[in-house]
């Protein structure tokens, strides 16, 4: 029939089609896309049970090996992993300006670069513990994972600010080096636990979730929830030791003659 259709020539004759055009049944695309003046296919596809930024890795390395590209073909890898490529570029960026501007803030708050540099010890320990706890989880680093490690380091900052002013105050009150270390981590105890257990009971729910959009909720909070644990134990334990380290080489305030 498509053969058949009339076609009018220049001197005004009616032409059938057919003797114009090789007319024929192929297979081919049902829908023609362009973008940017030139040709665009997409293909489209669900990733479970795996994180899209290994997924990607792997396929095209197979698309690289199995594939041959034409000339003047591109390959553009986007939907939800351009997204996740996007927002690592700039936690690239937001993490490390965090940390310095936390470094700035405890440094003008304590007027003292040492007293500055034990508290923010804390932060180091906490992004180990989330990073334990997304492997023992068998998970990968993900940019809800990245906003993870920014909340637990605020945590462990503010843990360190309370202990550390706490054994300056008893400091004052008597130069006893030693036992107001002592004092202050016993006193400082209850706090600084009700502070961890409020926020990884807080994020327990998160962490253990299978509804919708539990691929983002779960990777933030097991990250603060090792995060706090491991900041915790910091904050307990290494340091009062960097404290009585630190006042024993004359570091805060010069104050040390009970050791």
């Amino acid at each position: 029939d498509i053969g058949n259709l009339l076609v009018s020539a220049p001197g005004g004759q009616q032409i059938p089609l057919s003797q114009l055009a090789d007319v024929r049944v192929e297979r081919g695309p049902a829908e023609v896309s362009r973008e940017n003046g030139r040709r665009r296919i997409s293909v489209e596809v669900n990733v479970r049970g795996r994180d899209i930024g290994s997924f990607v890795e792997e396929a095209r390395q197979r698309v690289r090996e199995r594939v041959p590209a034409a000339a003047g073909t591109l390959v553009e890898w986007g939907g939800e992993f351009e997204h996740l490529e996007s927002g690592r570029n700039r936690l690239l960026v937001a993490v490390p300006l965090t940390f310095l501007l936390v470094f700035l803030l405890l440094f003008a708050t304590f007027n003292s670069l040492r007293r500055a540099l034990m508290v923010f010890t804390g932060i180091p320990f906490a992004v180990t513990g989330g990073i334990l706890m997304l492997l023992a989880r068998g998970m990968h680093l993900s940019m809800s994972a990245g906003i993870g490690f920014i909340a637990v380091s605020g945590v462990a900052v503010l843990n360190g600010i309370v202990l550390i002013t706490y054994i300056d105050r008893l400091l004052a009150a008597a130069p006893d080096t030693r036992a107001a270390i002592l004092a202050g981590g016993l006193e400082r105890l209850r706090p600084i636990l009700m502070t961890a257990l409020v926020a990884s009971l807080g994020f327990l729910p998160m962490a253990l979730s299978g509804s919708p959009g539990a691929e983002v909720q779960r990777p933030l909070a097991t990250v603060v929830i090792g995060g706090l644990i491991t900041s915790t134990i910091s904050s307990l334990l290494v340091l009062p030791a960097l404290y009585l380290l630190a006042v024993r080489r004359g570091a805060p305030g010069g104050q040390g003659s009970g050791v």
